[in-house]
């Protein structure tokens, strides 16, 4: 079943400051295809959302459509400051913005069904930081970790940007470069002129459900090089029901041997079956229900004296030098 566009990661989180101008821009979002013909739509539809303050109507921010660019689109000035926060005594607000996503261009009443990921921002009540007074790590990351969420046997696509809009908008004099440091033949590619991360390949979870890269930033000064910061890069690949349960040693009969005088609740025999597709999932009875064990029979006392028991458990399988978790379901 297509599920249409997604994103790589339900959160975003950045930093806007007093008197930054409008067209400042703040962060970017992508979205990867359900299908390769699909084409990713931004939009904010709902109001600004800030703690113990009524819903604000967004006259601050915009979202550029055909890139998931996020702007200000109005400077943020002391006076709207105090209105989003409630009283100006805090140094600092968060306030929720958040972004839908469409395959076509949006209608308004679109958004309640449309895909949608959240914008953290923290309204700082202050100018924006020199950037020389910005460490290695402010120029070269958000505070929030670099983790994503690919779904298995879909389309290449972009779906990170390394650079930071608002930086390298306001640090014009500094240089600030990145890599991606990964294992020889892993799906992903780092492209220097964009400081984009894109996936170029179709993944299979059941083949390797996570892979761990270093995202390396160095920032130079003129012909100095200030520092380096290194931090994780992690993917996840999450997982589509596309394989079959199997038997671990090919045989889908148990024979059970019946003596008289067995206590009840004794085994008579078991069957196991093994799925790397999916891993048990809470609450534990939609796993029993994925796969039932029923006793076949016409003869009513064999209904009444036997029972089938269903118990499972995560387990994992080697695949290409790679842990995949998945299930045991025994009978």
């Amino acid at each position: 079943v297509a599920v249409g566009l997604y994103f790589p990661r339900k959160e975003y989180v950045e930093n806007v400051y007093i008197d930054q101008p409008a067209g400042t821009p703040l962060l970017r979002i992508h979205a990867l295809r359900d299908s390769r013909e699909e084409v990713a739509h931004f939009h904010l539809c709902h109001n600004l959302i800030a703690p113990r303050a009524r819903p604000q109507e967004n006259n601050w921010f915009q979202i550029r459509e055909e890139t998931g660019l996020l702007y200000l689109s109005k400077s943020l000035d002391r006076e709207d400051f105090n209105m989003l926060s409630v009283g100006n005594w805090m140094p600092l607000s968060k306030v929720m913005l958040y972004v839908f996503l469409s395959s076509h261009p949006f209608q308004e009443k679109e958004c309640d069904t449309a895909a949608r990921s959240v914008v953290f921002l923290s309204l700082i009540n202050a100018t924006a930081p020199a950037c020389s007074s910005l460490t290695a790590r402010q120029l070269c990351f958000t505070e929030m970790d670099l983790s994503f969420h690919i779904k298995e046997n879909k389309p290449p696509g972009t779906f990170h940007q390394l650079r930071l809009p608002s930086v390298h908008h306001m640090c014009q004099n500094l240089s600030i470069s990145y890599k991606l440091l990964a294992e020889e033949g892993v799906p992903f590619r780092y492209n220097e002129n964009t400081t984009s991360v894109r996936v170029t390949q179709r993944l299979d979870r059941e083949e390797r459900e996570r892979y761990e890269l270093i995202a390396k930033c160095t920032v130079r000064e003129g012909l100095r090089e200030m520092q380096v910061v290194e931090v994780p890069f992690l993917v996840n690949v999450l997982d589509e029901d596309d394989s079959p349960p199997f038997l671990p040693n090919g045989t889908d009969t148990a024979d059970a041997v019946v003596e008289f005088n067995r206590k009840e609740g004794a085994v008579l025999s078991t069957l196991t079956v093994h799925d790397a597709d999916t891993t048990p999932i809470y609450p534990l009875e939609s796993s029993r229900k994925k796969y039932t064990g029923t006793i076949i029979t016409d003869d009513p006392w064999i209904s009444e004296t036997f029972r089938v028991e269903h118990i499972f458990d995560e387990i994992h399988f080697s695949s290409n030098g790679s842990q995949v978790r998945g299930t045991r379901h025994e009978y």
